[in-house]
C-alpha cells in the first residue's frame, strides 16, 4: 500500500488501561499509540500477558479505557450510550478465538444471520431476499444454508462454528474487522482456508483487519504491518519485512529465534 493512498481508520493516543489500585495494581496495556490505515493487514503480536487481547477488547469498546484516546475514522470516539455503541459495532467487529463462546447457544443459525441482516438496515427487505443474502454468505465460506437451516450452533463443529463467524463478517460488511486468535482452535487445513477467507473479504470490501497473535510466522506471512506487544507496551513496529527480517528489538528477535525452521537442523539437545 502506497502512502499516497493511506487513509487512517483507527487511531489510539496514549491508550493505557489499568486493573486494580495499590498492591494489586496492573497495567495491562500502557501508553499505546498506533494508527490503521483503510485496507491494511496489520498483526499485533505477543506472548500470553503482553496485553495484545486487552487492547483488543479496548478496541471493540468492551473494556474501558483508563487513559488516553480511540479515534475512529479521525473523530474521537464516542461510545458513552447504547446508540452509540451499536453505531460503532456496524464499522468495526470480531471474530473471536472460542467459537464456542461468540454464539448464544439458544439461538438458531438463521436468527445468528438474521440479526447481522437487520443490522446493516435490511430489516424491511422481503423473505426471498433475507434468504438469498443468507445463502449467498454461506456460500462465501462453503457452508450451504440449507443444511444449516433450524439448526443450533452447538450442532455444527469448530470448524464450521468459525466459518459461520466469518459468514456473518460478510453480512455486516465492517470497515475494520478485529480477529482474536481465529485460527488457533481449528486444524492446519481450515487455518489456510479461514485465513484465505478472511483476506478475501478484505480484498473485496477494502476491509481493514487487525490480527491479534502470539504467531510471527502468521503475522509475517498475512500483514502489511506489525506491532510488536511486550508487557503492555508497543516495543517495535513497522511493515513486516522491516520488523521480521530486520528486528531491532531483542523481544521481537526472540519471538522469530523460536519459531523452528524447516531448513535448519532442529535442536533437541534440550528435550529430556
Amino acid at each position: 500500500m502506497s502512502d499516497e493512498k493511506k487513509v487512517p481508520c483507527l487511531n489510539g493516543k496514549g491508550l493505557t488501561k489499568i486493573y486494580g489500585a495499590n498492591k494489586t495494581r496492573t497495567v495491562a496495556v500502557d501508553k499505546v499509540d498506533f494508527e490503521f490505515n483503510k485496507g491494511e493487514v496489520i498483526s499485533i503480536v505477543g506472548e500470553s500477558g503482553s496485553g495484545k487481547t486487552t487492547l483488543s477488547k479496548m478496541l471493540l469498546g468492551l473494556t474501558s479505557v483508563t487513559e488516553g484516546e480511540i479515534y475512529f475514522e479521525g473523530k474521537k470516539r464516542d461510545i458513552s450510550s447504547r446508540k452509540k455503541r451499536a453505531e460503532y459495532w456496524k464499522g468495526i467487529q470480531a471474530v473471536f478465538q472460542d467459537p464456542f463462546a461468540s454464539y448464544n447457544m439458544f439461538y438458531k443459525i438463521d436468527s445468528v444471520l438474521l440479526d447481522c441482516i437487520n443490522m446493516r438496515g435490511g430489516k424491511h427487505l422481503s423473505k426471498e431476499k433475507k434468504l438469498e443474502l443468507m445463502t449467498e454468505a454461506c456460500s462465501f465460506v462453503n457452508l450451504k444454508f440449507a443444511e444449516l437451516t433450524n439448526k443450533y450452533p452447538f450442532e455444527l463443529s469448530g470448524g464450521q462454528m468459525q466459518r459461520l463467524m466469518i459468514a456473518r463478517i460478510f453480512l455486516l460488511k465492517p470497515q475494520i474487522l478485529i480477529a482474536d486468535e481465529p485460527t488457533s482452535m481449528v486444524d492446519a487445513c481450515s487455518r489456510a482456508t479461514i485465513l484465505d477467507m478472511l483476506l478475501k473479504l478484505r480484498d473485496e470490501n477494502n476491509m481493514t483487519i487487525v490480527f491479534i497473535t502470539h504467531d510471527i510466522g502468521l503475522a509475517y506471512y498475512v500483514s502489511d504491518v506489525v506491532y510488536i506487544m511486550e508487557h503492555g507496551k508497543i516495543v517495535e513496529h513497522g511493515s513486516a519485512d522491516e520488523v521480521i527480517l530486520n528486528p531491532k528489538a531483542d523481544y521481537t528477535k526472540r519471538l522469530i529465534s523460536d519459531v523452528p525452521k524447516i531448513y535448519e537442523p532442529w535442536d533437541l539437545s534440550t528435550v529430556g
